[in-house]
């Protein structure tokens, strides 16, 4: 679907460039150090005041902001075709388990459904601007019949995406899931090592600016696997030098369950077992005590915030602030969208901004410090050390975004527009220098083709569904 990379490309005269760098460093000074940006093969060359080259391809942004493109760090894209169901919408988070990823999983045999699914998820989330995925796919079961890790980074490819696998699942039956069908069924320890290591020697990359990465991500620790597999799965992927994922304290719940059943809070449980550390980040961290702050920051263990999920849900508000004032690690996700049915990273930048000012106050959390989280806190979390920034020498993972709607006219400071005024469809978004969304549309995708198919799948789905 990508078009081929031409040598170069110049963005032009862009009404305002957010860099993705902390405090004042976020917003080039268009005026007094220019407006263009110049791509060079699969890296940003220059930023200034620069004339178009013979042959080079020039992208007008006037009237646009110019931004890294968003870095996603927490999904379920199988959950794209999963979307509003009745049984889930009302409920929290451990009856929507049931009700809707679990009991659903079983349509998921197959793996054409899982194809559609991804791509469906991917094309939204490249429709806001974003260009590097961490999915959480926890879809694996014994003898499954095809190969998802496979499918999930080919799709990525078709759509010229960075695609991070977070090879999840899980290697004990958890007591949460009523009635599970086969798809549900764990895979013994082994077999799960086994598969890490194959997807690891498969398709990790552990270059700075990586087209491609593996991570270990069992599901839950405390649900999921057993006490003594925490310690062999981080050992492991320690010694293959990927990073380890996993869902914490999502739920009060979920906090008072540790208490009871470990004598402990989640962050001292998995800190027993060896998961903290820069190579480790967690989606959700709702629930936690000032200590547990403390404690993350200072061992550097990420934040996955997901905070249109938690809202759905009811879980709660991460207090992400928190950890980003005590110099912690945070990230912005959208989580599966079948517990965040608006799954684009525009949406997802806009419930941050407003929902930690309603509950924290007025200087809870900046604009700036959102779009920090969505680009280079998602890059430093992801350990992609060349991503997430608009700096000469960084990959070029560059999105356009025309103030052309309503909701952003009349704006006295543009540049926030991205994360102020919510869902917007940018013109064009580069990754690794390669146009993969040009003039508003996905090169070589028919979005009334996918718009058929997906809901030909969800009738599927529901006239089988038992």
């Amino acid at each position: 679907m990508i078009t081929p990379a031409p040598s170069s490309i110049l963005i032009r005269d862009a009404q305002a460039i957010l860099t993705g760098l902390p405090g004042a460093a976020m917003r080039h000074d268009a005026a007094k150090r220019g407006r263009d940006i110049r791509v060079r093969g699969s890296r940003i060359e220059a930023i200034g005041h620069l004339q178009p080259e013979p042959g080079e391809r020039v992208i007008d942004a006037r009237g646009s902001v110019v931004m890294p493109g968003w870095v996603n760090t927490h999904h379920h894209l199988f959950q794209s075709l999963l979307k509003g169901i009745p049984a889930g919408i009302n409920v929290g988070l451990i009856d929507w388990l049931s009700a809707v990823p679990v009991a659903y999983r079983r349509h998921f045999d197959h793996e054409a459904i899982l194809r559609l699914a991804a791509r469906l998820g991917m094309v939204e989330l490249l429709l806001s601007g974003c260009t590097t995925v961490a999915d959480h796919q926890y879809h694996y079961y014994p003898g499954m019949p095809f190969d998802a890790s496979q499918a999930v980074f080919e799709e990525a490819s078709a759509l010229g995406l960075r695609f991070v696998l977070c090879r999840g699942g899980q290697t004990i039956a958890r007591a949460i899931d009523r009635d599970p069908p086969p798809q549900v069924q764990p895979e013994t320890l082994d077999a799960f090592l086994g598969a890490i290591e194959r997807d690891v020697h498969r398709f990790h990359d552990p270059a700075p600016d990586a087209m491609r990465r593996v991570v270990s991500a069992p599901t839950t620790p405390t649900w999921s696997v057993p006490v003594d597999h925490l310690r062999p799965i981080a050992e492991q992927a320690r010694s293959l030098g990927i990073r380890l994922h996993s869902h914490l304290s999502e739920t009060a719940d979920y906090v008072r369950y540790t208490q009871e059943v470990y004598g402990c809070s989640p962050v001292d449980f998995v800190e027993q077992h060896g998961w903290l550390g820069e190579d480790v980040w967690y989606a959700h961290l709702v629930h936690l005590s000032p200590a547990e702050i403390d404690k993350l920051a200072r061992t550097g263990t990420g934040m996955s915030h997901c905070p249109q999920s938690n809202c759905r849900l009811g879980s709660g508000v991460a207090p992400a602030p928190a950890l980003l004032r005590a110099g912690g690690r945070v990230s912005l996700a959208v989580d599966g969208a079948a517990s965040n049915e608006a799954a684009d990273m525009h949406h997802e930048a806009h419930t941050a901004w407003m929902v930690h000012r309603a509950v924290g106050g007025a200087d809870a959390i900046t604009a700036e410090e959102v779009v920090q989280m969505g680009t280079l806190g998602g890059a430093q979390i992801l350990g992609l050390g060349a991503v997430g920034t608009l700096q000469v020498g960084q990959a070029a993972d560059i999105v356009v975004q025309p103030l052309n709607e309503p909701r952003q006219w009349g704006l006295h400071d543009p540049a926030m527009a991205p994360v102020m005024s919510g869902a917007a469809r940018p013109s064009h978004v580069l990754c690794q220098g390669r146009v993969v969304l040009d003039q508003g549309q996905i090169p070589g995708l028919d979005l009334t083709r996918l718009h058929a198919e997906a809901n030909d799948a969800v009738r599927h789905i529901m006239a089988n569904h038992r």
